[in-house]
């Protein structure tokens, strides 16, 4: 696929974060959240971001937005080198690439009314018109199924998904390219969270929307996404369509959280892989694969080197020295024992 065909083109992203401790506030260590990110969004998909919490998904979502430092590597914006900006190139594109967030109850300001929260935006990028405000912001709610009625109300009076409805337009009301979707129906009752999907697919369809949708549940991202990308540790280890995904999963990982999907069926019958011991700290991570020390296939070459994402075919990327071409495998193992 040409280049032409992403919106967003993320290359060698890294986010660490320093520790720091004693009365100077020494450094003495970093945690690496993030540590060497590649991975393309397609103009008009929908690409799930899922992995273990703590495995950098939401890190990578606000450093791709700008929200947090990188520590190294480029993001590439509608062509756009958003690394490179100063404040005020950045500023126009800020309408363009906009956040949703996880939590519907903290991310929304009580003071505030609805009409100001979803306005806010407009006000910012100098809509100065408050009859145009008052409108856009109408429509706005509208398109997620709220009244006009409702901007004279305060976030406490609404349900959980009424809020996170409300965080849907203050995204939707500047008309981005771009949406930053943070697990936005993970703090939602069962019966909302379909509710509140559904709505994303259409307003994604409808406005032609390019969304990463960051998750942890791999029964939503089958239910919404187009393509999704798998993150363990601060890398990615696979990325597929998601049907191929779901069809044919390639790493050990990705299988292990496969096997944790509920299944509808109480007859049905599935392998289910219990991962051994606690993903390792981001602080310390393992030499070479950094799913080997919990892996139930890993070798003497997975703890020694780090294995590179490869296309399978179809598109299908995989870090997993066990998918590599027989030819690869032999070579690397040489090396090792060598």
């Amino acid at each position: 696929m040409s280049t032409t065909d992403n919106l967003v083109e993320i290359r060698g992203l890294k986010v660490h974060f320093p520790v720091r401790a004693g009365i100077l506030k020494r450094t003495v260590g970093v945690v690496k959240a993030v540590d060497g990110v590649d991975l393309d969004i397609r103009r008009g998909e929908i690409l799930g971001l899922v992995g273990e919490s703590g495995c950098g998904k939401t890190t990578v979502g606000r450093a791709i937005l700008r929200l947090i430092p990188a520590t190294a590597g480029t993001v590439r914006f509608d062509g756009k080198d958003l690394f490179s900006l100063k404040p005020s190139e950045l500023k126009p594109l800020r309408r363009e690439m906009q956040l949703v967030f996880q939590d519907p109850y903290s991310s929304l300001d009580p003071r505030s009314k609805v009409g100001d929260i979803v306005g806010e935006g407009l006000r910012v990028h100098g809509v100065t018109d408050r009859q145009e405000r008052h409108e856009r912001v109408r429509k706005a709610l509208e398109m997620v199924g709220l009244q006009e009625e409702h901007m004279r109300r305060f976030p406490h009076e609404f349900s959980g998904g009424q809020r996170q409805r409300i965080g849907i337009a203050r995204a939707l009301v500047l008309n981005p390219k771009f949406i930053v979707c943070d697990e936005p129906v993970s703090a939602l009752d069962v019966s909302i969270q379909s509710q509140v999907l559904n709505l994303l697919k259409d307003l994604q369809q409808e406005l032609d929307l390019t969304l990463l949708f960051i998750a942890h549940d791999m029964s939503v991202v089958e239910h919404l996404c187009d393509r999704v990308a798998v993150m363990y540790l601060g890398k990615i280890v696979e990325v597929a369509e998601r049907d191929e995904l779901f069809r044919n999963p390639q790493h050990p990982y990705t299988r292990a959280l496969m096997s944790a999907i509920p299944v509808a069926d109480p007859r049905a019958k599935r392998e289910r892989i219990i991962l051994q011991g606690d993903p390792p700290s981001p602080l310390r991570p393992p030499s070479g694969c950094r799913f080997h020390t919990r892996c139930p296939e890993a070798t003497e070459l997975c703890a020694q080197r780090e294995p590179a994402l490869i296309d399978l075919g179809r598109a299908h990327l995989c870090a997993c020295h066990l998918r590599q071409p027989e030819g690869q495998v032999a070579e690397s193992v040489a090396r090792v024992g060598g």
